[in-house]
């Protein structure tokens, strides 16, 4: 066995619709597909929307005005603090009277179930109206998409609600159940790397916990433990997957979901696991949150976006073109996403014929050491990206290293970020003799998930291979004068490429959190088992393969069907005491068996 991570299905959802079957990518591209491509994705589209409206898909994905099941951008929840000239007298619930107020709020009785306070002059009150939001544009989910209603979502957090969803599109893009997986692996070999980078904040979560008792509520029991950040890795190991294998999912900023890959990828290799589950799953569309990113001038904002385009103060802004990687732009769009791939090792790939979409040799992550900045850019992203690339030129030689690979950009859509990404990308071009490396950008499209962001380039690199389209950076008219462009090729209108040989995802996140993926495309990874493994080996998979891939189009029929629901499953198969039994071989759990063999490094026995 070569121990090599084979990326064999991809799932997840983000404002270009699910990433099974490479929709969400073909939205991207959907000008450039067939007839009957287009009809596929438009399927996948109006099964998530409930609409088979052409006009209502296209204007209810990608980056749009925020909608108001998010919040209003016009009236934004806001609070001002005043005092009071005189006395003034209120009622309230007694059950909400508490000790502790003030020497100017006098309590006096009103009815036996309300309580009349008094606030004296001079007391201080927040004053409750609204304001209008700085930015109006966001990478939502397709409209009229609510991920907790498909299953029985118990007041989850949006980021969870995505989670379930993304793990169980995995699955369908598989064409295997976890039942089938998990039969022929072993627990302790399984492996589940999931989080978000800023954990729950949406009122199900931490953001529901804090706000709580300054606007008059109760904080609930589930409010804590549903906001900390590895808890979308938390239910998928309770509630869909079941798994009693490895866990401790990373943070990296907006990093993370290449964090938790090279967690995978790193088992793997290491032999400590021989399917893993990984992702990322991120919720940020909140007026509190954006409003965060907003005063550290991180986002586009509709004020900048009109100084670029000219326009006056009472225009509206193109909400489409608010995310400009490399162009003349002024910051980032926020999005929402949750992604997650599933990774076996090569010998597990073939015997049970799954699909090689990729192979990910490794995933490099760097601090940056030093910095000006804790949120400005730093030295640890050439790093990973002069490592990615020189494990590239080992694997696939010096021509095909320049003639056969792509770069899929962090790329936020900030000044600083086009001058640094570009910067760093040109310099390892040069200095490993690649003359035009075509750099993908698509941000511009979907926005910014933030943690689970680089689960959206992957995403688009599956696609790239699957139809050899790349997606222009259509929101630009030109490359910024100040971008590196000698040894760089920006993709400014949608291309046929055959992009042959391997993709390098990049990502950059705040407080010095770099990572760079090396992916093998298809054809490279095919090579390598064919070349490894044998031919007749090769031909088997072939053979298993190709009755999978049966079985996931009839999946595919089912879910366009409206046959479909996430896999959930809660308070079945909780394992008691009695069913526990521990040898020294072996700890069986009900029907799970984990094996207690211990193979030493050699030089560690004393015995």
């Amino acid at each position: 066995m070569l121990r090599l991570p084979i990326l064999v299905a991809a799932g997840g959802i983000n404002s270009a619709g699910r990433t099974s079957h490479r929709h969400a990518f073909r939205r991207l591209v959907l000008d450039a597909l067939s007839d009957n491509e287009v009809a596929k994705t438009r399927a996948a589209l109006g099964q998530l929307m409930d609409t088979q409206d052409l006009a209502a898909q296209l204007a209810g994905t990608l980056i749009r005005r925020i909608e108001s099941s998010y919040f209003d951008p016009n009236a934004v929840p806001f609070a001002r603090r005043a005092q009071l000239l005189e006395t003034v007298g209120a009622d309230m619930a007694a059950t909400q009277y508490v000790d502790g107020l003030s020497q100017t709020l006098k309590p006096s009785s009103h009815g036996s179930r309300r309580t009349r306070v008094e606030l004296g002059e001079g007391a201080e009150v927040l004053i409750p109206g609204t304001r209008p939001f700085e930015v109006s544009a966001a990478g939502q989910l397709p409209t009229g998409f609510d991920p907790g209603a498909i299953y029985p979502s118990r007041n989850h957090p949006r980021a969870i609600q995505m989670a379930i969803f993304a793990v169980s599109d995995a699955l369908a893009d598989l064409g295997m159940s976890w039942e089938q997986l998990s039969d022929v692996v072993s627990p302790e070999a399984i492996s589940v790397y999931m989080s978000s980078s800023m954990g729950q904040l949406d009122e199900a979560g931490s953001g529901g916990m804090l706000q709580a008792r300054a606007l008059g509520k109760k904080t609930t029991s589930k409010q804590c433990p549903f906001g900390f950040a590895e808890m979308p890795g938390d239910f998928l190991n309770a509630y869909v997957l079941q798994s009693i294998g490895q866990t401790g999912p990373a943070l990296g900023a907006c990093a993370t979901f290449l964090y938790n890959l090279q967690r995978g990828v790193q088992d793997i290799r290491a032999g400590r696991a021989r399917l893993v589950v990984v992702g990322a799953a991120e919720a940020p569309i909140q007026a509190e949150i954006m409003e965060g990113y907003a005063a550290m001038g991180a986002l586009a904002t509709d004020k900048g976006l009109r100084a670029l385009d000219g326009l006056a103060d009472d225009q509206p802004i193109d909400a489409r073109r608010a995310c400009r990687p490399f162009g003349d732009n002024c910051g980032f769009t926020m999005a929402e996403s949750a992604q997650v791939v599933i990774l076996m090792d090569d010998e597990l790939a073939l015997s049970l014929g799954a699909p090689m979409l990729a192979a990910v040799p490794d995933v490099f992550v760097h601090a940056d050491g030093a910095k000006k900045s804790v949120t400005g850019p730093g030295a640890g992203n050439y790093v990973t990206m002069a490592r990615a690339t020189a494990l590239m030129r080992a694997i696939v030689g010096e021509q095909r290293l320049a003639a056969g690979g792509m770069v899929h950009a962090h790329g936020t859509g900030t000044p600083q970020n086009r001058v640094t990404e570009s910067a760093i990308f040109n310099d390892i071009a040069a200095a490993f003799g690649i003359g035009e490396w075509p750099v993908v950008a698509v941000k511009s499209f979907i926005g910014h998930s933030l943690g689970a962001a680089s689960g959206d380039q992957l995403s688009a690199a599956l696609g790239i291979w699957d139809t050899n389209l790349l997606p222009a950076i259509k929101t630009i008219d030109a490359i910024a004068p100040d971008v590196a462009t000698q040894h760089l090729s920006f993709v400014l209108q949608t291309t046929e490429h055959h992009v042959a040989d391997y993709a390098l995802i990049n990502s950059k996140g705040f407080g010095g959190n770099n990572a760079t993926a090396a992916l093998l495309s298809p054809e490279s990874a095919h090579s390598l088992m064919r070349e490894h493994h044998g031919a007749s080996a090769f031909k088997a998979w072939q053979t298993r393969n190709e009755a999978l891939l049966a079985e996931r189009q009839a999946l595919e029929a089912r879910r366009l069907a409206g046959d479909w629901a996430p896999r959930y499953i809660f308070n079945e198969g909780v394992v008691d005491v009695a069913d526990i039994a521990i040898t020294q071989e072996a700890v069986t759990l009900g029907n799970k068996r984990v094996n207690l063999q211990v193979d030493l490094p050699q030089g560690w026995s004393l015995n």
